[in-house]
């Protein structure tokens, strides 16, 4: 006689199989069953452990741009998450280094897919970090007022030491400012300067000003000028005079002021000097230009004679 079916193996526990199958069920539903969706994001490129000796010295893509597909649920929590693709960069040496990206050298979370990224490597131009010193250069344009000349530009700093890249350094020679305007110019002038940099050092150093001393001096001409008395006063008496009564200068006066005076002897003093030498009745004659306000000075050069005699 066959014998019956034990079901009763079937209904044991039954209560706790139940629950598993709704578990089983619902983990189910939320890791497959859900609505699958697609979203964009964009991941940033996070560099690590570049030796202090080294640099990137290139321009590269700083993130990737990646599909992801996953349960609804997920791709939100991914939209809250920080999320890099991380390059560890401690065994780098200069030269170039290709570096790839892929969906293992992202990490998302369990149950994210990638389906598509780009770029799909990036590479990155290593080189040694290195200081180097430049001098300015000061470019001018135009010129002073009529009657003054440009002498100089002094520059502070005079030289700026950058640091970066030695492919980039090495490619420089010296610094140039932007073009300072000598137009009008009738004194000298300071002025703050921007330097002329290519791209690569305003990216090492930015936008850099240095203060910039414009020397402007008044243009002087060389003239002889006769005909300039002596004054013999405190030294004159009655019936004396002085042989020869004038004396000759020459003289660099500015170039306006020559310009402007008719009589240039006006320009000038002459005076005896010291004690009369009883042996030879001479006397030292000193000669100076006058004060010239807003002018630079006269500078006598020589002058004759430069002693004179006094007779009856």
């Amino acid at each position: 006689m066959r014998a019956k079916p034990d079901f009763s193996r079937l209904t044991r526990h039954w209560l706790l199989k139940l629950l598993s199958l709704v578990i089983g069920a619902s983990l189910w539903y939320f890791v497959v069953g859900e609505d699958q969706v697609e979203m964009a994001v964009t991941v940033p490129i996070e560099l690590h452990n570049l030796p202090a000796e080294l640099v990137i010295a290139n321009q590269y893509k700083k993130d990737i741009d990646v599909t992801v597909r996953g349960p609804r649920r997920l791709i939100q929590e991914v939209r809250q998450q920080h999320i890099s693709r991380p390059v560890d960069l401690s065994k780098a040496e200069p030269g170039s280094m290709v570096i790839q990206n892929d969906s293992h050298s992202i990490r998302f979370p369990q149950g994210i897919a990638v389906q598509r990224l780009q770029p799909a490597n990036i590479t990155l131009l290593v080189d040694r970090l290195v200081e180097k010193e430049f001098p300015i250069t000061a470019v001018t344009r135009g010129k002073p007022a009529a009657g003054y000349l440009f002498e100089e530009v002094v520059l502070n700093p005079a030289k700026i030491a950058v640091t970066g890249p030695q492919a980039y350094l090495a490619r420089e020679t010296a610094l140039k400012t932007h073009q300072i305007n000598l137009d009008g110019l009738h004194q000298s002038s300071q002025f703050q300067v921007h330097l002329n940099l290519s791209d690569a050092l305003v990216k090492l150093i930015g936008e850099t000003v240095v203060q910039a001393n414009v020397v402007i001096r008044e243009a002087m001409i060389r003239r002889t000028v006769p005909g300039i008395p002596i004054n013999a006063r405190g030294y004159g008496q009655e019936g004396m005079r002085i042989v020869p009564p004038t004396v000759t200068v020459e003289a660099d006066i500015p170039e306006l002021v020559a310009q402007e005076t008719p009589e240039p002897a006006m320009l000038f003093r002459a005076v005896l000097s010291g004690e009369l030498d009883l042996e030879t009745g001479e006397l030292v004659v000193m000669v100076n230009g006058i004060s010239l306000p807003g002018h630079a000075p006269i500078v006598i050069r020589s002058f004759t004679p430069q002693k004179v005699r006094i007779v009856r």
